[in-house]
């Protein structure tokens, strides 16, 4: 029985113990995010604690749910005298910058330590994390537990890797995170962020300890879940978190370790990627003085999809042949910003179903499984998966969806699942754009004029990296090529309408394959996003049979085409 189901029986909740929680800036983004996700606990009490009083009755007046909370004014150099007022079972610190913690950095740590009080936190400063595991003996000769970096990096990365180490050997791993613009971020992130910039970074290269400017290397990615609508390519840049420092002991083949952040706008980014250059070549100061500018910015620049994603991906070898492997999560809304909060999450409910961690002090890298994280994102708008490097003889739709394809109807994949030469026909219902502008662009690509019933062939025929279709409605034709996107197209379906390419996104919802448009060019030329071509287009099956329904419209214009219809496999291919 895992924890949640757990606290669902009401024999384990009659044995479970009260525990008072002490949450170290708890009216702020993690913790404040923390304290929602263990609201439906009757079973706790959480202090809401910080320097600001006011905050934290103010976040206490505004809270809703079975848990009890109350507010305490702590300055974190007061801890020891709180422990004992208090008598905590638990500290959670939220607060940070960890970073910024100097000389009496394990201060918190060591007070729990000694009054017996178990402790977990946030951290994200790769030194601070590391270096917990000096406390370990007097953690264990108290009986408590300290662990530290309790968080998406590196918890939920050590899952993943954890995971991929089953049926790989791990040699090499890239990740990166990318929040969604209106997630906002707490002004204490942004010191940290700002005060690595341009410092030195340590990481595994090539097997060896070396250090990088941070924020100073940077790479694009697209996070695709198969199936799912992918975010935008993103830029990422190298961030200093535990992982780089960790990963490698636990890991003991990993030879190379990179790890980034992409948050948006990209401009704003890459301000922070100039600036860090800066600082490392021309030996500047810390930049920490311009964070609450950056903080305040970044929280004005909400625009864009309110979506977000994480990415590991993975080099390695498979039973003596190399191989690559990478894992996807797609966070929708509002629930992508809770993430970094669930590895806490999950260990407080393991606690209260009397599931304890050792006693010790470390990081937190293997406290929880992907099994873990994926009980908690269930009812969430969290999607993840796990894609492999495609065979280039493999069908192009089975490329571009992964393991999504054999979720489709038998019919849709039977279209797709053929590298050869062949044709289906059927009969389809055509419509036009009345606008002098849509026809225009309707005869300049082809398109059919309008019918209610016309027969309709579709002729598939192999070519360098994809298939030409050839759709031929009445006696009129028009062509478009398929491929699979690279670059900023990867993990996308490019298709070609003579100077028109248009990027798609295979989506599977619903029993049916969406075609969403996500970038375009023009003669080879990026256009803009407000002008990409649209409309609902999909393909179905429908009494055991293949539908299709294509919708083809641009802003300013309107409708260019339409059709729809059913086909099935000819008998023979028909010749061009």
């Amino acid at each position: 029985m895992d924890a949640r189901c757990a606290l669902c029986d009401p024999h384990i909740q009659e044995k479970a113990v009260v525990v008072k929680i002490l949450v170290l800036g708890g009216y702020g983004v993690f913790g404040g995010r923390l304290i929602e996700l263990l609201s439906d606990l009757p079973q706790i009490e959480m202090i809401v604690a910080g320097r600001n009083l006011a905050r934290a009755e103010k976040y206490c007046a505004a809270f809703s749910g079975q848990a009890k909370v109350r507010a305490l004014q702590l300055d974190r150099n007061d801890i020891a005298e709180e422990l004992v007022a208090e008598q905590p079972d638990l500290v959670v610190d939220a607060s940070g910058p960890f970073q910024e913690y100097g000389d009496h950095g394990y201060l918190v740590i060591e007070a729990c330590i000694k009054h017996r009080v178990n402790y977990l936190d946030f951290a994200d400063a790769a030194d601070f994390v590391f270096g917990v595991s000096q406390l370990d003996r007097a953690a264990r000769d108290a009986g408590v537990f300290a662990l530290s970096g309790v968080s998406s990096f590196p918890v939920l990365t050590a899952a993943v890797l954890s995971e991929m180490s089953k049926s790989m050997d791990v040699l090499s791993v890239t990740g990166g995170i990318a929040p969604s613009p209106f997630a906002g971020i707490g002004l204490n992130v942004m010191r940290a962020v700002v005060g690595y910039a341009g410092a030195p970074v340590q990481l595994t290269q090539n097997g060896q300890q070396t250090t990088v400017p941070g924020l100073t290397q940077s790479m694009r990615y697209t996070i695709a879940v198969p199936g799912k609508l992918p975010l935008a390519n993103i830029r990422f840049s190298l961030v200093d978190v535990p992982d780089l420092q960790i990963l490698p002991s636990e890991f003991p083949q990993l030879r190379d370790i990179w790890m980034g952040a992409g948050p948006v706008p990209e401009s704003l980014h890459r301000v922070l990627n100039l600036l860090a250059k800066a600082r490392a070549k021309l030996n500047l100061p810390s930049f920490t003085p311009l964070a609450p500018l950056f903080y305040a910015v970044l929280n004005l620049a909400k625009f864009g999809e309110h979506r977000g994603g994480m990415f590991v991906h993975a080099t390695g070898v498979r039973d003596g042949v190399p191989h690559e492997r990478s894992w996807h999560l797609l966070a929708e809304g509002d629930d992508g910003p809770y993430i970094p909060s669930m590895a806490i999450e999950a260990i407080v409910r393991k606690h209260i179903a009397q599931d304890v961690p050792a006693p010790g002090a470390r990081p937190a890298t293997i406290t929880l499984t992907l099994e873990d994280y994926e009980r908690l994102f269930e009812g969430r708008t969290i999607t993840t998966g796990f894609r492999e490097e495609p065979s280039p003889n493999a069908p192009l739709y089975r490329q571009v969806l992964g393991d999504a394809f054999d979720s489709l109807p038998s019919q849709i994949r039977a279209l797709h699942d053929d590298c050869q030469a062949r044709s289906w026909t059927g009969s389809a219902r055509v419509q036009r754009g009345t606008g002098a502008l849509s026809r225009a662009l309707g005869w300049m690509l082809g398109f059919p004029p309008g019918a209610e019933n016309t027969p309709v062939t579709v002729q598939f025929d192999p070519i360098e990296g994809g298939e030409t279709w050839r759709r031929t409605f009445g006696s009129r034709s028009f062509s478009s090529t398929q491929t699979r996107g690279s670059g900023r197209n990867d993990h996308l379906l490019l298709e070609r309408f003579g100077p028109i390419a248009v990027a798609l996104a295979l989506v599977v919802q619903d029993n049916k394959l969406y075609l969403v448009p996500r970038r375009w060019t023009f003669c080879g030329l990026p256009m803009p996003k407000a002008l990409l071509p649209d409309g609902k287009s999909f393909e179905a099956q429908v009494d055991g049979k293949f539908h299709f329904n294509v919708e083809i419209s641009a802003p300013l214009v309107g409708l260019i085409a339409a059709y729809q219809g059913e086909l099935e496999p000819s008998s023979c291919p028909i010749s061009r």
